[in-house]
């Protein structure tokens, strides 16, 4: 077995979920998930199947987002694998509706960080084994940063009072 990384090739801005599903209905059913829970969302859908054609099916409202999961799913290489690049929302938006869909098996990662996906890769093909997600800690959060995590969430309207 080879252990491979790859990087998700985004700009900075743009967020992604990372998961696995099992079928074919996977990309329309995301697709719906997604639009119907932020109304005029940004996004791309790419899954990859793991039989028949082995191809990466894909869905979106925004072209260049939709070539982002294509090309960021295509070089993972991980039948059953899905990505969804997001413009105009954020992953705790979409991510209940994303759970639900009866094809998602789990999900990997949500995050705008920079993250190297790692990848198992046997005779048989790919597999996604975990990712590295930003960067590792620098420390413990003391009563300054406590309090400006709090207010930073009341100011992006995460949280009230």
């Amino acid at each position: 077995m080879d252990i491979v990384t790859v990087r998700i090739e985004k700009p900075d801005a743009v967020n992604f979920i990372l998961g696995q599903a099992h079928f074919i209905r996977t990309v329309e059913d995301l697709h719906e998930a997604i639009a119907t829970s932020v109304p005029g969302a940004k996004f791309g859908v790419a899954f990859a199947e793991a039989s028949g054609p082995r191809l990466v099916r894909h869905s979106g409202t925004d072209h260049e987002l939709e070539d982002m999961a294509v090309g960021n799913l295509a070089r993972i290489g991980a039948g059953h694998s899905f990505i969804i690049m997001l413009g105009n929302c954020f992953p705790i938006h979409v991510l209940r509706a994303v759970r639900e869909v009866p094809e998602v098996c789990h999900i990997i990662c949500a995050t705008a960080n920079p993250v190297e996906v790692l990848v198992a890769e046997t005779p048989l093909g790919r597999g996604i084994m975990g990712v590295i997600d930003g960067n590792s800690p620098l420390g413990v959060e003391g009563e300054k940063e406590i309090a400006e995590r709090k207010g930073f969430l009341r100011t992006i309207g995460m949280k009230l009072g």
